[in-house]
């Protein structure tokens, strides 16, 4: 649904007036405890945010869902060719799926314990930078395959990223992240592939692992009447923010599954090897649906995403719809409870990241960011190259919402570098982390091995145990 009004923003934006003069106020005497770290767009920015999450915690899932699926008229300096993914003749890649994630279960754990998806069709969408375009040109009027040749006319880079978006699994699309896309086909002088994976409430894990899947094969081995020609998995870059993120991380780890079974699969008659890809780049990924992390609950003062994880009181909850709550009634949004502490569902319980390609992470001073810098330190002491970014006092998935800073411009400078580093494979990635102050970008290196004082047993613990209270705190509009 493609929609050019404002009207709707600015009916949310009005009843905010008197905060954002109260914040005014309040950030130019230096009253507020982030004075010193935020700007005043900056603080403006997140204290609107932070009301708007509170007025749509009580909204009813389905409207949500319609709200964040209103998608700007496409014009720009953007190329957009729309396809559709054909479901494959056969079920091996779905078995396949359901065999990974029962044999990535402890020893302890049931069989079963999530709804069977069916293997449906997938939308997805090609985007690309649009050189020769002005801030006002509208799209092509011709066929989405030829859209698809003139973007091609324009990517000088072997490099394609499979773009995973965000939304807390139950919110927005690839059309609400095509300024993402864009910047990114830019930087990169490639080209972003983005599935529209199916969202829960209605279709919860692992409908979108297995949509995910699909696409990730599509890129590798073009159905019949695909547009672009086969990838090889060396040029392609799982990216994603929030939880895209997630999505990315329990895609490499059904990846990994896989290999470390020498699985085929049956691919239009073919038994096809899934490979690894070139690297993964993260912005603010969510790798624990537990909130089991120490930062859920102390990082407040620095995000818009409401408090979360032990000791904090329960979350407002949607009014009832049609979407939710679900039948059969569960706690979370996106996984059956049986689940949530399941590597494919929170990536941070992974035991082993072994054969896993280059790792890019960068976050904020935010909600999500112990449960980052778990991950990176468990990888990275099983030797995958990870790089980690932390910027200070920035608040979740922060470069996409504050565009102007400085501290975005120098993200999405790293976010693609990286990109185009795995790809060319000019320079090994080394591990490293870094955290970068606020206003200055003044780098202080950190010890990636070490980025948090907890052992893996330890994090698993906390997550089993958080995940028996997830029921106080529902998904929704918990994580963006």
């Amino acid at each position: 649904m493609e929609s050019s009004s404002p009207i709707p923003i600015m009916k949310a934006i009005l009843p905010k007036v008197p905060l954002m003069g109260k914040t005014a106020i309040s950030h130019t005497l230096g009253l507020s405890e982030n004075a010193k770290v935020w700007d005043l767009r900056t603080a403006l920015t997140i204290n609107v945010l932070r009301s708007l999450i509170v007025d749509w915690a009580i909204t009813p899932i389905s409207k949500a869902q319609r709200t964040s699926l209103e998608a700007p008229e496409i014009k720009g300096r953007i190329w957009i060719s729309k396809v559709t993914i054909p479901a494959p003749p056969t079920d091996r890649i779905r078995v396949s799926l359901f065999s990974a994630i029962e044999s990535l279960k402890e020893p302890s754990d049931s069989p079963g314990g999530f709804l069977e998806p069916e293997l449906l069709p997938v939308e997805a969408e090609w985007t690309g930078y649009r050189a020769g375009a002005t801030k006002t040109s509208p799209q092509l009027r011709c066929s989405e395959e030829q859209k698809y040749k003139e973007m091609m006319k324009e990517v000088t880079s072997k490099t394609t990223v499979l773009y995973l978006h965000g939304g807390g699994y139950y919110l927005m699309d690839p059309a609400t992240h095509r300024p993402t896309c864009k910047k990114l086909a830019k930087l990169t002088k490639g080209r972003c592939f983005s599935p529209r994976y199916r969202l829960a409430p209605q279709n919860p894990f692992p409908a979108a692992l297995l949509d995910a899947l699909v696409a990730y094969l599509t890129l590798l081995y073009p159905p019949p009447g695909s547009v672009h020609e086969p990838i090889e998995a060396s040029n392609i870059v799982f990216a994603g923010d929030s939880a895209g993120g997630n999505l990315c991380l329990v895609l490499l780890q059904t990846v990994l599954e896989l290999r470390r079974k020498d699985l085929k699969i049956e691919w239009y008659g073919e038994a096809i090897e899934v490979l690894a890809p070139a690297g993964i780049a993260l912005s603010s990924p969510w790798c624990d649906l537990t909130s089991s992390s120490p930062s859920c609950s102390k990082n407040g003062g620095y995000d818009y995403l409401p408090l979360m994880g032990d000791g904090v009181k329960e979350a407002p909850q949607p009014q009832p719809c049609v979407a939710w709550p679900a039948k059969p009634p569960r706690k979370m949004f996106y996984s059956e409870d049986a689940m949530l502490c399941h590597p494919l569902v929170s990536p941070l319980s992974a035991r082993s990241w072994e054969g896993s390609p280059p790792i890019y992470m960068g976050c904020g001073t935010e909600l999500l960011a112990d449960e980052a810098k778990c991950v990176a330190q468990f990888a990275a002491r099983q030797g995958v190259p990870v790089v980690f970014e932390e910027y200070q006092a920035m608040p979740h998935c922060f470069a996409m919402i504050l565009e102007a800073l400085p501290a975005s411009r120098l993200f999405f400078t790293r976010w693609s570098d990286f990109i185009m580093q795995v790809v060319e494979g000019k320079n090994q990635v080394e591990s490293k982390a870094t955290f970068i102050r606020a206003k200055t970008l003044v780098e202080e290196k950190m010890d990636v091995g070490s980025l948090m004082g907890f052992s893996e047993e330890e994090v698993r613990t906390k997550m089993r145990r958080s995940g028996v209270m997830s029921g106080k705190h529902p998904d929704a509009l918990a994580k963006l």
